[in-house]
C-alpha cells in the first residue's frame, strides 16, 4: 500500500525514555535496509493547536494545528487513528493557511472547510503551543521513502512551559509499507524507545489539565468511532469521503463500517470501531507528585547504577527535600525550613558539578539555571538568620543594662532579613519559578532524559568506573591549598571551606557504593568545613557591624555605639582565634590516615 498523495498518515511513534543519537537510529534503519539521503537538518517548527472555547472540535474528535515553519503557515486537520504496535495511522488534511485564528482569512481548501464547520460560526482559540526542534532526514530504499524525524518538544500554555518530552517519529513518505515495518522491527531492539501511548496533543492536554489550566478537551467518546470511519475513507483514498466524515456530527458516524487491522487480516474479527486501549502518559503534575514524596534517608546510589542515572537518584532526593520544606519557608515561623531548603538547593548545585559532565550541555544548562537563583534568594535571607541568631546569643549572654544597646543592630538586621524574604517569596511565586519546578520534576524523574551516550562501547559508564576520579580530584582541589594555607588571607580561607564542601558532597552522593571508610573522611571533612565556616560567619558579621556603625554614628546614643563596637570586637577576637586554631582540622584532612581512609573507600568499588 501507498500513502502518498492521500489523507491517510502511516507512520511509527515512539517515545524516547533514555538516550538515543540519531547516528543509532540510522544504524537501525541499514539494518532495515534504509539508507539516509542526504544530511540530517534541524528545524524549528511551533505547533499552535486550536479550538473554540466549548471544544466543539475536540467533542467531534478533530484535532487542528497551525503549524510555523520557515517558509509559511499550514492548517492541519488529524483524527486520533488507530495502532498496531508501533504502527499508527490516521487521516490527515492538510493545506495552506495564514497566522490568523479566523479560517476566512486562510486559503480556501478541505482542511479549511472541516475547520470552518465544526466551528460553525464561533470564534477559534489557542489551547496549546508545541514548539519543537525537529532533526529530520529521508530515509529511502527500493520502492519506499521514510521521513525520521527525532523531535524534542516544549509545551507551553498560557505563557507557562507545562511539559517537555522528546519523541522519535518515521512517516511513510511514499511507496510500499513492508520498509516501515522492517524499521518497525529493527528498532524494537532499542531500549529507550517504547510505543507511544498516544498523540503530541494528548499528552499536552493531560499535562496542561494536570498544571490546573482549564481549556477545551482533547476528544470526545466518539473519537474511536470517528477514527474507524475515517480509516476506511482514507484506505480507499477518498478525500472527498475524509471531509464529508470530519464535517458530520457523531450521529453519523453510528454505522461506520470497521477498519481494517492486522488482527483482521489474520482471520480474527475486529470489534466495529475498536481501537487498541491507550494508557495515559504521565503528565509533568504526576511526575511532581513523586518527586515531593517524602525521600528515604539516602539517594540510593549504586556502583553498578549509569553515571548519569545515579546523578539522577541524587538530585531528585536532594530536589525532593528542597520541595518539602517549600511551604515552612514561605509560612516563615521556623528558621529551620528554610535552611533545610537552602541546604537541598546547595547540594544539587553541588551535584551538577559532579554529575553534570553526563548530560547534554543544553539541557543541564536549563536545569541548572533557576536553581542558581533560588539558591542566592534563600542564602541571602539564610545568612541573615544565621547573623541575628549569633548577635541574640552574643545579646542574651551580656549583663541586664548592656543588652539594650543591641537593640539597633538586631533591627537593622531584621528589616534586611525581611526584605530579603520579600525577594525570596516573590520569586517562588513567580511563573519563572513553577516552570522550572515542572521542568525539573520531569527531568529527575524520567530515567535517560538528557542523558550523554558513551563515546565507545568500551568508555566508563558506571559509578564504578567513574565516582574514584571524581572524588579524588575535588581531594587533590582541597590539598592544593597546602603551599599557601599558612599566609592564606581570609578570602582565601573562605575559598577553602567551599573547596572543602564540594569534597564532602562528592563523597555524600557516593556513599552508599563507598567502603565503611567513606564515614571517617566525611566527618574530617565536615570538621574543616564547619571550622571554616564559623570564621566566615564571624568575619562576615564583623564587616556588617563595622558598615552600620559607620553608616549610622549620628542615630546611635553613646552607649548604644559602645556596645555595637564591643560586638565588633568580639568577631575580631573569634576570627584571630579560628585563624590561629585552623591548623589543627586541616592536617586531619591532608594527612596520610586520611588518604589512606579515602582510597579504602573507594577501593570498595
Amino acid at each position: 500500500m501507498s500513502a502518498s498523495d492521500g489523507p491517510l498518515e502511516v507512520e511509527l511513534k515512539y517515545r524516547i525514555t533514555g538516550p538515543l543519537e540519531l547516528e543509532t537510529v540510522l544504524g537501525y534503519a541499514e539494518d532495515a535496509g534504509l539508507h539516509a539521503e542526504g544530511e540530517a537538518v534541524e528545524v524549528r517548527v511551533r505547533d499552535r493547536y486550536i479550538d473554540t472555547p466549548d471544544g466543539r472540535l475536540a467533542a467531534a474528535a478533530v484535532a487542528a494545528r497551525l503549524r510555523h515553519r520557515a517558509d509559511g503557515v499550514v492548517v492541519t486537520v488529524k483524527t486520533p487513528g488507530s495502532r498496531h504496535g508501533a504502527v499508527v495511522r490516521r487521516t490527515e488534511l492538510e493545506s495552506p493557511a495564514t497566522g490568523s485564528l479566523a479560517p476566512s482569512e486562510w486559503p480556501a481548501s478541505p482542511a479549511r472547510d472541516v475547520v470552518a464547520a465544526h466551528a460553525a460560526g464561533e470564534p477559534l482559540v489557542e489551547i496549546v503551543t508545541l514548539d519543537q526542534v525537529r532533526t529530520a532526514v529521508d530515509l529511502v530504499t527500493d520502492g519506499a521513502q521514510v521521513s525520521l524525524t527525532l523531535d524534542d518538544v516544549t509545551v507551553v500554555a498560557e505563557g507557562r512551559v507545562v511539559d517537555r518530552f522528546a519523541e522519535l517519529e518515521a512517516e511513510l513518505a511514499s511507496g510500499d509499507e513492508a520498509a516501515l515495518h522492517r524499521l518497525a522491527e529493527r528498532l524494537a531492539r532499542e531500549p529507550a524507545l517504547a510505543h507511544d501511548a498516544g498523540t503530541k496533543l494528548e499528552r499536552a492536554m493531560l499535562a496542561v489539565a494536570d498544571a490546573g489550566i482549564t481549556t477545551a478537551p482533547v476528544f470526545g467518546e466518539a473519537a474511536e468511532a470517528r477514527a474507524a470511519a475515517l480509516e476506511t475513507a482514507a484506505l480507499e483514498r477518498d478525500a472527498e469521503a475524509v471531509v464529508a466524515a470530519l464535517v458530520g456530527g457523531p450521529e453519523r458516524l453510528v454505522d461506520a463500517p470497521p477498519s481494517p487491522s492486522d488482527d483482521a487480516a489474520a482471520g480474527e474479527p475486529a470489534a466495529a470501531g475498536a481501537a487498541e486501549p491507550r494508557p495515559s502518559e504521565p503528565a509533568i503534575p504526576a511526575v511532581v507528585s513523586i518527586a515531593v514524596r517524602p525521600p528515604g534517608k539516602t539517594p540510593g546510589v549504586t556502583g553498578d547504577d549509569p553515571f548519569a542515572e545515579a546523578g539522577r537518584k541524587v538530585l531528585r532526593f536532594h530536589f525532593a527535600r528542597m520541595l518539602a520544606h517549600e511551604d515552612g519557608t514561605r509560612e516563615g515561623s521556623d528558621a529551620e525550613e528554610l535552611h533545610a531548603m537552602r541546604v537541598a538547593t546547595r547540594r544539587m548545585r553541588a551535584a551538577w558539578r559532579v554529575f553534570g559532565s553526563a548530560y547534554r550541555p543544553g539541557r543541564a544548562q536549563r536545569m541548572r539555571g533557576h536553581l542558581k537563583e533560588v539558591a542566592t534568594r534563600l542564602g541571602a535571607v539564610r545568612d541573615l538568620d544565621v547573623l541575628i541568631e549569633g548577635l541574640r546569643a552574643y545579646q542574651g549572654a551580656l549583663p541586664g543594662g548592656e543588652r539594650a544597646g543591641i537593640d539597633p543592630l538586631i533591627t537593622a538586621w531584621e528589616a534586611e532579613r525581611d526584605d530579603a524574604r520579600i525577594l525570596l517569596l516573590r520569586d517562588l511565586d513567580s511563573a519563572a519559578y513553577r516552570q522550572w519546578v515542572t521542568a525539573y520534576s520531569h527531568f529527575v524523574v524520567t530515567e535517560g532524559l538528557g542523558a550523554l551516550p558513551p563515546l565507545t562501547p568500551t568508555s566508563p559508564l558506571r559509578v564504578r568506573e567513574m565516582a574514584g576520579s571524581r572524588i579524588w580530584v575535588a581531594y587533590e582541589d582541597v590539598r592544593a591549598y597546602e603551599a599557601t594555607l599558612r599566609w592564606a588571607d581570609l578570602a582565601t580561607l573562605h575559598q577553602l571551606r567551599i573547596t572543602a564542601k564540594r569534597l564532602r558532597y562528592a563523597i555524600e552522593f557516593f556513599r552508599e557504593a563507598l567502603g565503611p571508610d567513606a564515614a571517617y573522611a566525611i566527618s574530617r571533612t565536615v570538621a574543616l568545613q564547619d571550622h571554616l565556616g564559623a570564621l566566615h560567619d564571624a568575619e562576615v558579621a564583623a564587616g556588617r557591624a563595622r558598615t552600620f556603625l559607620v553608616e549610622s554614628s549620628g542615630r546611635l546614643s553613646e552607649s548604644e555605639s559602645a556596645a555595637i563596637g564591643r560586638y565588633l570586637t568580639s568577631r575580631e577576637k573569634e576570627m584571630a582565634r579560628l585563624r590561629r586554631t585552623v591548623g589543627r582540622p586541616w592536617r586531619a584532612v591532608v594527612g596520610p590516615s586520611f588518604r589512606r581512609a579515602l582510597a579504602r573507600a573507594i577501593a570498595t568499588l
